[in-house]
């Protein structure tokens, strides 16, 4: 039996600040990635219909985002299941050309959500012009990565049980 895939999107504008915080957890997620073939790391970017195709293909699903949750600034936090529906469903405002909560939707209706999802957000500092994260930000990149192995360990214990 093959493992299950699961999907770690990462989120966000590397040109603005911290919004690149879920970038940044993904590049730090590679070597791990690399050693196991069930995980597959996707940049998502600025968010895109287009996300809806790998979504509905995977098991498990984990986005890594810049989460406004009202917490100080590299805050890390879980949403996991209906969690994370209720967290995307108070939160769903997007600049972009679709919020996570419309891919979310999607997946919903074509019968496509992953049981096991969860939103890893990380509380941002800053968002505006540049290039690199925040101090706070950039000290929370370790601390999701730790969140999403344990996560991903759980997963794994549940399926083995």
């Amino acid at each position: 039996m093959t493992a299950p895939v699961t999907l770690i999107l990462g989120l966000g504008n590397v040109l603005l600040t911290d919004e690149a915080a879920g970038v940044a957890v993904l590049k730090a997620l590679e070597p791990t990635a690399a050693a196991d073939p069930s995980l597959m790391l996707l940049d998502g970017g600025t968010l895109s219909f287009t996300l809806a195709g790998p979504i509905a293909d995977a098991s498990r699903l984990i986005v890594v985002d810049a989460a406004v949750m009202d917490e100080p600034a590299g805050s890390v936090r879980v949403f996991e299941g209906v969690a994370m529906d209720d967290q995307l469903s108070r939160n769903a405002k997007s600049v972009h050309e679709v919020s996570l909560a419309d891919l979310m939707d999607i997946a919903r209706l074509t019968d496509s959500m992953p049981r096991q999802r969860a939103l890893v957000g990380i509380e941002p500092e800053r968002v505006d012009w540049g290039e690199t994260l925040t101090p706070a930000v950039a000290a929370a990149v370790p601390r999701a990565v730790a969140e999403i192995t344990t996560l991903l360990r759980r997963w794994q214990a549940e399926d083995d049980a």
